[in-house]
């Protein structure tokens, strides 16, 4: 089969096939032979759901005269009836079909958004017909409502608009957190409307209203409450689901954060509820550095549920922390408990059970589990029915990546001399470690820092070679930052690599970054270019020559001697010049081809296999007759091939020169 077009390249590659006009199947792949059952000569109809056959022909037809995207069938395959969703464009006089099978648990997601909108658009004309009843003093919120209608007609456009994305979706998890959240911002909007216009009639500002007319109002309201929630709840999971989550973390004692979950949690508590709130003393010395906001997020959901579903008794909240730092912060209630064969559960996204349906949106206990995770600790449950239940949260003393940025730090202090240092402006610990890694690999120090301030300060007691820059920082951007390097006489000349998620590379290079690239950023390019660029200012351009004739050497050391831009390494022996490549990072390496028990090919392969040596331009300077296989093999890994018999000053420095231009570096002159 030829190759398909463009268009369909670009989309999901799940099953391909190809029809003639009259739909019949050309040819199919593996893929869609396996899941559709497909097989050339088979009416590509054949397949549809009855009643869907008019939708399968449409799509047959318009796909023959132009690129359709985001098409969705109903299909029997082997009796079972499935749901895809198929692109397709001209193929010659045939058309071609790239097509992907949603998964079952991809449907149920939509299912259960689009149930949920249902339960929402039911409760909104439940709304209104209360709201008829209030005459002239409800006529805005009846206004608001029309607003909340307006809102789902915008929900179900932009699903529409996924629907026509296929090569958005590439995972189910992926989808349903879009639309959810979507649709949790598109209802934000009217509902904090209607809870502020509901709570200015029951203040009664505009005049008093009859009993039956505040039992009304408050209906409206308590419905809008729940929904509110069930929006905050769905953001929270979609967030988490799409890895956008970040750890904010910060040193705090575990007594501070049970004083302010007391203040947050006691006015919640009903008058005359005859459940006690306990929060036992902790220790000052015992302490977390991790992220307080979502530690504090877990900790009050499970003292909401309890309190919840505690009629009487108390709701105790305790912590201990261990000699390895392991700390367990437990929430212990003497309320309904839960049944062993409910306790998984109850964990999962929309499940409740017995006692617990229709107080919540089932989401919880989710979002805590999953914010435990974050946190790089667990969430269990003890519990026996009628007997209560014990929620612990337990998390390490110190988060992970708090723990791995202490030791990058701590090991930046110490300015290894045989390293060049790198000034790396992240704010993302993830990408901070792996930029570490690759570093380190490199031959180069990572000089952390995750604001601007802290580069300033890293500034101060060490010049960086290069700097990394991510443009996008937590709290501010680099932008100025970069300006400001680019303008002190003292900096401007240490080179800048941009890498960010925001494509501004115009901006960039305009405020004078030597490089701008989108993230991910990959490690053979990044070291490649820190070993062109980074050589700090006022040091010579470094020429290590590796051969064994010492005449050789003299040669070329008398050729060079005289520019004082060069400094020569000599090495007489293959092993001692992978040594002092190692060393002394050279920018230009001169090779002889046939040295002692050793050829150039062995010194290169050493050479190449080790990242500190890997991108060093190498130029052969040989006295042999190379065959044309030896200098086709050097052709590709070498710079250039010199003879030592037409060997001159100007053809040497020339050489380098062309080297050193390939490599992207500009020859350095000492100050000294």
């Amino acid at each position: 089969m030829s190759a398909l077009p463009d268009d369909l390249e670009r989309a999901s590659r799940e099953l391909r096939l190809t029809c003639d006009a009259g739909g019949v199947c050309t040819w199919a792949d593996a893929r869609a032979a396996q899941l559709l059952g497909i097989a050339p000569g088979t009416a590509f109809k054949a397949l549809a759901s009855p009643g869907t056959e008019e939708k399968v022909q449409q799509l047959l037809t318009r796909g023959r005269t132009q690129p359709v995207h985001g098409w969705e069938l109903s299909l029997v395959v082997k009796g079972t009836p499935v749901t895809a969703l198929f692109a397709a464009a001209p193929h010659g006089d045939e058309v071609a079909l790239l097509g992907s099978i949603v998964h079952e648990e991809h449907a149920q997601a939509l299912q259960q958004v689009e149930s949920a909108m249902s339960e929402m658009v039911g409760l909104n004309r439940q709304i209104a017909r209360q709201q008829k009843e209030l005459e002239r003093k409800h006529g805005e919120v009846l206004r608001l409502n029309q607003d909340l209608e307006d809102s789902f007609r915008a929900v179900k456009a932009m699903h529409a608009e996924l629907e026509d994305r296929a090569d958005a979706l590439r995972r189910s998890v992926d989808v349903r957190g879009r639309v959810v959240a979507n649709v949790s911002h598109e209802f934000r909007t009217p509902l904090h409307a209607i809870l502020g216009l509901s709570q200015l009639l029951l203040d009664q500002s505009d005049g008093p209203l009859m009993p039956e007319q505040r039992k009304q109002v408050g209906f409206i309201r308590a419905g809008a409450e729940q929904l509110s929630q069930m929006v905050n709840d769905l953001l929270d999971l979609s967030k988490i689901e799409a890895g956008k989550v970040m750890i904010r973390s910060e040193k705090f004692g575990v007594g501070d954060l049970f004083s302010a979950l007391r203040g947050m949690l006691t006015p919640l508590q009903k008058p005359g509820s005859q459940v006690k709130l306990i929060f036992e003393e902790v220790p000052e010395s015992l302490t977390l550095e991790t992220d307080r906001a979502k530690t504090s997020q877990v900790m009050r959901n499970l003292i909401a549920n309890s309190l919840k579903f505690t009629e009487a008794g108390e709701v105790r909240v305790s912590a201990a922390q261990d000699a390895a730092g392991v700390t367990r912060l437990t929430v212990k209630d003497t309320g309904v408990g839960i049944a062993p064969a409910d306790q998984q559960r109850i964990f999962e996204e929309f499940e409740q059970i017995g006692h617990a349906r229709d107080q919540g949106t089932g989401l919880g206990l989710a979002i805590s589990r999953r914010l435990a995770a974050l946190l790089d600790g667990k969430l269990e449950l003890t519990s026996e029915l009628g007997a209560g239940a014990s929620f612990t949260l337990t998390l390490p003393r110190i988060h992970p990546e708090v723990k791995e940025m202490h030791e990058v730090t701590q090991r930046s202090q110490v300015l290894d001399p045989a390293r060049q240092p790198v000034l790396v402006v992240e704010d993302d610990r993830k990408t901070m470690f792996v930029y570490e890694r690759y570093l380190s690999l490199g031959g180069f120090q990572v000089i952390p820092a995750r604001t601007v301030e802290e580069a300033r300060e890293a500034m101060k007691r060490v010049r960086p070679a290069a700097i990394l820059l991510d443009i996008m920082l937590e709290r501010e951007s680099t932008w100025a930052f970069l300006a400001e390097l680019k303008k002190d006489p003292a900096t401007i000349d240490i080179p800048v690599l941009v890498v960010t998620i925001t494509n501004k590379a115009q901006k960039a290079r305009a405020l004078g970054a030597d490089e701008f690239w989108l993230k991910p950023i990959d490690k053979d390019r990044l070291l490649k270019k820190l070993h062109a660029i980074a050589t700090p200012p006022g040091m010579y351009t470094r020429i290590l020559v590796i051969d064994d004739d010492e005449r050789a050497r003299y040669v070329l050391r008398k050729h060079l001697e005289a520019e004082s831009e060069f400094k020569l390494f000599e090495a007489s022996s293959g092993p001692e010049g992978v040594t002092m490549a190692n060393q002394h990072l050279p920018n230009v390496i001169f090779l002889d081809f046939l040295l002692r028990d050793q050829t150039a090919f062995d010194v290169l392969d050493e050479l190449k296999a080790n990242p500190r040596t890997r991108g060093i331009p190498v130029i052969i300077n040989t006295a042999q007759d190379l065959d044309e296989d030896q200098i086709a093999r050097l052709g590709e890994v070498t710079e250039s091939i010199v003879s030592k018999e037409h060997l001159s000053r100007e053809l040497a420095i020339n050489r380098i020169r062309d080297a050193l231009d390939r490599a992207g570096v500009k020859a350095h002159r000492s100050d000294a």
